[in-house]
């Protein structure tokens, strides 16, 4: 890749070799090389697609019915033993973190001993 200085973000920028190697902005009048094609593949037209392109099963439905049961469990612990311990993790270290910066602020809030 190629950089060259910007004038506007005063950063250096990535850009082609022709605009790398000319000093101060300055382009020859024919570009010498060809630009480079962005998308390789040809598109697909969507009568192309067919219903079938995704193999997997679909699991929206099976979802919602899951989440919108009123059993008077919390949405976000409604799939059971791996969400009630990624919540208590985080309650945990929610905890643990506001007990070390309070020990933290006690400290620094000490004179030190000469």
């Amino acid at each position: 890749m190629y950089y060259k200085f910007s004038g506007f973000t005063q950063k250096l920028t990535g850009t082609w070799a022709s605009d790398a190697y000319s000093p101060q902005g300055l382009k020859p009048v024919v570009s010498t090389e060809a630009p480079p094609i962005i998308f390789a593949t040809p598109t697909k037209l969507s009568s192309d697609f067919t219903a079938y392109d995704y193999a997997g099963k679909n699991k929206v439905p099976e979802l919602q019915k899951l989440f919108q049961k009123s059993d008077g469990v919390p949405i976000h612990l409604k799939r059971g033993l791996p969400d009630q311990m990624l919540y208590r993790t985080t309650m945990a270290l929610t905890v643990g973190g506001t007990i070390y910066c309070l020990i933290a602020l006690y400290m620094a809030s000490q004179p030190k001993n000469k």
